[in-house]
């Protein structure tokens, strides 16, 4: 723990792990430092990544575009597939539908890297969601340009009365959304070392609550940057009596 004498807040070192992500063999030391405004509340603020050198003993530190949330975490492992950890960092943000925060830092030529940004996944893959005639939402997705209908019908009669005419075809217009990711994972397909990015994103209709599904994209680093290779949507299931 920390105190600066300029401002009251108390800063501490909220997450670590020991390994190598620099490629020398020699494990460097990974952790997050973060201040709090209020000693009673989970929320951090001005949330940063240090890297210290385990040869050099050298700190590199590393602002992160989005440095407030809740429950930051660190998670070391290779996405590249050069044999080296690269870093991901996790932070909640606390607002409605759980989104999160999320970063990787890679080790490239010598100085480390952010090679995948959340929030610039979420600007540069935009997504629109329209309810259609007959019970149908259409999910669109700019980047991959893929289509996905929604059958609606699994959310009851009543759901359904609200939003369509006896003959199936809209009453008003509805527009939904996809939120920003929720879920950012690691995942090993291949069981060999090398791990692909899986993200989560909820589909909502009407309002926030009213879920329609989740979109789910792999991404895998094809040596300069991260590509969808698998984009799927995943819808609830109706219970069954």
């Amino acid at each position: 723990m920390v105190m600066n004498n300029m401002f009251p807040y108390m800063q501490f070192i909220v997450a670590s792990k020991m390994g190598d992500v620099t490629g020398d063999g020699i494990p460097d030391w990974i952790y997050l430092t973060a201040l709090k405004q209020d000693p009673n509340s989970p929320y951090w603020v001005n949330i940063t990544l240090h890297i210290k050198n385990g040869r050099t003993n050298q700190i590199t530190t590393l602002p992160l575009t989005e440095n407030q949330g809740y429950n930051p975490t660190i998670w070391l492992g290779d996405f590249t597939g050069n044999g080296v950890n690269d870093i991901l960092v996790v932070i909640d943000s606390g607002g409605s539908g759980a989104i999160i925060f999320g970063y990787v830092y890679s080790y490239i030529n010598g100085r480390m890297t952010n090679i995948f940004d959340s929030i610039r996944f979420n600007e540069q893959h935009p997504y629109t969601v329209n309810y259609a005639n007959n019970y149908k939402a259409n999910v669109i997705s700019e980047t991959p340009h893929k289509k996905y209908t929604i059958d609606l019908q699994y959310k009851g009669q009543e759901y359904l009365n609200e939003i369509y005419h006896p003959d199936g075809t809209l009453k008003k217009p509805i527009e939904g959304w996809v939120d920003p990711i929720s879920g950012l994972y690691p995942i090993d397909i291949a069981r060999n070392g090398k791990y692909y990015l899986q993200t989560l994103q909820l589909i909502a209709g009407q309002y926030h609550a009213d879920g329609l599904g989740l979109v789910e994209n792999l991404l895998n680093w094809n040596g300069s940057q991260f590509d969808i290779v698998r984009q799927t949507v995943a819808i609830y299931g109706e219970d069954l009596k």
